[in-house]
């Protein structure tokens, strides 16, 4: 893949530079060729009536092709990882080889992860634990991706299925390369994982042979380019509904059955070393619609800071149990929006069945001591008894 350059346009004029990858080799590089030839064709081809249908019969091949590719590598990128996920949440740490992420989780999780000054120092996945409000959250350190990740390269696909696994995402990006972060996404769509953004409404039902019938269209798409998408995937008798705007690549992902949908946010790491971080910063969250925690790994600034965004981003919320009579409490971890249902049921099983009702004290209750139903929802720092 020829190196690309982006700018982005703004008039302190920081340059987002894109590093060149490498290639990988054998079946997936015939794959590659082909989906690149694929998406040439469809680059060239102008967009009117005559070529729409040629052009939604372009996306799909290219879909097919992306499938193939990920199939071909399976066999190439060895035994992948494999870790218990343990705690009450998980963050995977996403960059590439020398962005900091080593120096990040022994900052964070007080590991013993190898770091050096080159690339690729680690090569598995390391786990470390750390607290925030009583929540304890294992963080992965993935090895380093390259560009051409999707398609194999430097094993990037064994790294990013294995960050698939993850509660949240946070992207490590090197201050002197912040254009790492636009490179390490387009893998991450390359493999139809989509950050930040929720599974789409679409429905699709059988018309039983009445054809392709979209009762509800509020994807921005023409009828007619959702058509040729569908054709393109064989799919002609179907009822179809879209609820929510989405882009003709979000739609094949779908209709394709691979994408996934996870949550992140970018640690911006070494801003020990640009006086810019500020700007630069906001630029990148800017253009990518992400948020962004300056940091520096080696000297620790914001790593609090880190900490509490990556708590506030996975959602969760703590609720203390005090049994009857008792005046004693324990926490637990539960994800934001619980029901007194969902805390009973984290207890166990049987005792949800047998739950009709408990007593809450806390930012949720009216009073104290509040009797409240089973679907009542919880807030952090609420306080549950089950009488």
């Amino acid at each position: 893949m020829p190196p690309q350059e982006c700018h982005n346009g703004d008039k302190d004029g920081v340059k987002f530079k894109r590093r060149k990858g490498k290639v990988f080799s054998g079946e997936a590089t015939l794959l590659s060729t082909e989906l690149k030839r694929l998406q040439d064709e469809y680059a060239n081809t102008s967009y009117n009536k005559a070529t729409n249908k040629h052009l939604g019969i372009l996306r799909a091949k290219i879909a097919k092709v992306k499938r193939s590719i990920e199939a071909s590598g399976r066999h190439k990128v060895g035994a992948g990882f494999f870790v218990k996920k343990s705690g009450d949440a998980t963050v995977a740490l996403v960059g590439f080889p020398s962005a900091g992420k080593s120096s990040l989780i022994n900052r964070l999780a007080n590991t013993d992860s190898k770091t050096a000054g080159y690339a690729f120092t680690t090569t598995s996945l390391i786990p470390g634990m750390f607290t925030y409000k009583n929540a304890r959250i294992q963080v992965f350190d993935l090895p380093g991706i390259i560009e051409g990740a999707h398609i194999g390269a430097g094993g990037g696909r064994t790294v990013l299925a294995a960050a698939k696994m993850a509660d949240l995402i946070t992207f490590v990006v090197d201050i002197a390369d912040p254009a790492q972060l636009g490179i390490i996404l387009d893998e991450l769509k390359g493999l139809d994982i989509f950050v930040n953004r929720q599974r789409p409404d679409v429905s699709v039902q059988d018309s039983r042979n009445q054809g392709f019938l979209l009762e509800i269209n509020e994807s921005g798409l023409s009828k007619k380019v959702i058509e040729t998408v569908f054709a393109g995937f064989n799919i002609y008798n179907s009822v179809v509904r879209i609820r929510q705007r989405i882009d003709e690549d979000e739609l094949i992902a779908l209709l394709g059955g691979k994408s996934c949908y996870v949550n992140a946010i970018v640690a911006l790491n070494k801003v020990d070393t640009n006086d810019s971080y500020a700007t630069i910063a906001a630029q990148l969250g800017k253009k990518y619609s992400i948020e962004v925690v300056p940091i520096s790994a080696m000297t620790g600034r914001n790593i609090d800071l880190l900490a509490k965004r990556i708590y506030d981003n996975l959602h969760i919320m703590t609720v203390l149990l005090q049994p009857k009579g008792s005046a004693k409490s324990e926490p637990m971890v539960v994800k934001e929006g619980s029901t007194v249902l969902d805390v009973a049921r984290r207890i166990h099983t049987r005792f949800a069945e047998e739950v009709r009702c408990a007593y809450i004290d806390g930012p949720s209750a009216k009073f104290r001591n509040q009797r409240v139903g089973t679907g009542h929802i919880l807030l952090d720092g609420d306080t549950v008894s089950f009488r």
